[in-house]
């Protein structure tokens, strides 16, 4: 049997509680309550959900840069915790994450040239040679230009930028990306764009994606299945097709009989 590529398990994620410096009682605020669900390999999986449904949190969970309160995270069949404990290496060497603001999210002081070698010598030991060879193979993979490695990211648009920070995940040579709400942030043209390009590096490197968004448009067009969260918890969740021909949940018809509908190749 193939192992997920993400494995969450009554996950829980509890904020504030107990008592201030002053003795007054802070209020718990559970952003993510028992929320289980699994990624298949090659699969794109859409977590949605109004904002502050606790998507982001969940997202923020799978990286390390939230710890869950309980449950147990699996990345590629690995205990995410073991994984954490190991250092950011083995971290980042499983499982990637693309912001959805690309610009705040690339070193302002560096090239993108030196931004995409970091993550080939850190993570993957490439030597010189190999580093050089192997962004020419990231940059054409994303479809940027060779002259793209001398300039900065605030040269680039925010599509140009976001391409930019796909290749710099797929630098690490993880299988696993979660993109939290990776084109939000985009015109609706760009945003075409880069779903395509998502599918088809997908395709191409055999990746598996969890993808947040509160666009059910955007959805419809990447997702295998969808995951709709609401007030912290998963209330349903299916094949897209089916979601969208017969969705289940008052609060999924809600959100679906208020967006825009695009459709899938």
């Amino acid at each position: 049997m193939t192992t997920a590529a993400i494995e969450v398990h009554d996950v829980t994620k509890v904020f504030g509680g107990g008592h201030t410096l002053f003795g007054r009682s802070r209020h718990a605020v559970t952003a993510v309550n028992q929320v289980s669900l699994s990624v298949g390999r090659g699969e794109t999986l859409a977590v949605v959900g109004e904002s502050g449904s606790g998507k982001s949190t969940l997202a923020r969970m799978l990286v390390g840069l939230e710890q869950p309160t309980s449950g147990t995270l699996r990345i590629g069949g690995r205990d995410a915790a073991e994984l954490r404990r190991a250092g950011a290496l083995a971290f980042g060497k499983m499982i990637q994450y693309v912001f959805q603001d690309p610009i705040a999210s690339l070193n302002p002081r560096k090239t993108i040239g030196q931004i995409l070698e970091t993550p080939l010598k850190l993570l993957c030991g490439y030597d010189a040679a190999e580093r050089q060879s192997r962004v020419a193979e990231l940059l054409d993979a994303v479809q940027m230009p060779g002259d793209t490695l001398q300039r900065y990211p605030h040269e680039f648009s925010g599509g140009q930028a976001q391409r930019i920070a796909i290749a710099r995940a797929l630098a690490a040579e993880a299988e696993v990306f979660v993109l939290d709400e990776p084109v939000s942030a985009l015109d609706v043209s760009v945003q075409a764009q880069i779903l395509l390009l998502l599918r088809d590096l997908k395709r191409r490197f055999g990746l598996s994606y969890l993808f947040i968004s509160h666009d059910l448009a955007v959805v419809e067009a990447i997702a295998d299945r969808i995951a709709v969260m609401h007030r912290g918890e998963i209330v349903e969740i299916g094949p897209a097709a089916r979601l969208f021909a017969d969705p289940q949940h008052a609060y999924t018809k809600r959100l679906i009989a208020s967006a825009p509908r695009i459709r899938k190749e």
